[in-house]
């Protein structure tokens, strides 16, 4: 009876366990699910590193936060997670809506790509492949994905020769990254407009 009773604690205590996981999972990536950023831009991962990103005057980015473009016209402090500095990650920033959410014909332009930052640091760490450039979006509001990748290695990943129709799925697969490790996405119109995205 007391050995039931102990498997069933057990199995039971495993399966809340489960539950929580799954519950914390879909709440970090629920943001990205509403804001299509899973979907448009990448595929449903588990997020296994922290990724924080700030622009000046200490604007942080959490997914679908609102920023104004004169907020984000210098490159931002990006901070790294992990536990070991032997690993390595990839940075790729891209607008999915470029040039207008209802037409996105340029999808996904790229706006920044930094390769070999080593866990723990920041981007002021790695190698700025591709240079930031700051969003300007001229019709509508925009999502700027930035997603976080692990690399075999360092040295690994090479820039493209474009920014426009790049696609994070094919330069994840080319350089064989694997699925994301973080993202994090803000929306961003022109400061005078209004105007939303065409659903």
């Amino acid at each position: 009876m007391y050995q039931l009773l102990a498997i069933y604690t057990r199995w039971l205590v495993f399966s809340i366990q489960l539950m929580l996981k799954s519950m914390a999972r879909a709440r970090d990536q629920e943001p990205l699910v509403v804001g299509r950023v899973i979907g448009d831009v990448i595929e449903p991962f588990t997020k296994s590193v922290s990724l924080r990103m700030t622009y000046s005057n200490n604007r942080e980015v959490t997914s679908g936060c609102e920023l104004k473009p004169s907020h984000v016209i210098n490159r931002p402090r990006v901070q790294i997670g992990g536990d070991d500095l032997r690993n390595f990650y990839t940075l790729v920033m891209v607008d999915p809506d470029a040039p207008s959410p209802s037409d996105p014909n340029l999808k996904e332009y790229l706006h920044w790509l930094v390769t070999d930052i080593p866990a723990t640091t920041g981007a002021s760490f790695g190698q700025e492949i591709v240079s930031y450039e700051s969003p300007r979006p001229s019709i509508g509001i925009h999502r700027f994905v930035s997603v976080l990748f692990r690399q075999l290695g360092r040295q690994t990943v090479y820039a493209p020769g474009w920014r426009q129709n790049f696609n994070t799925r094919e330069f994840a697969e080319n350089y064989n990254l694997g699925s994301p490790v973080a993202a994090v996405f803000f929306n961003c119109q022109r400061e005078s407009g209004s105007g939303g995205r065409r659903m």
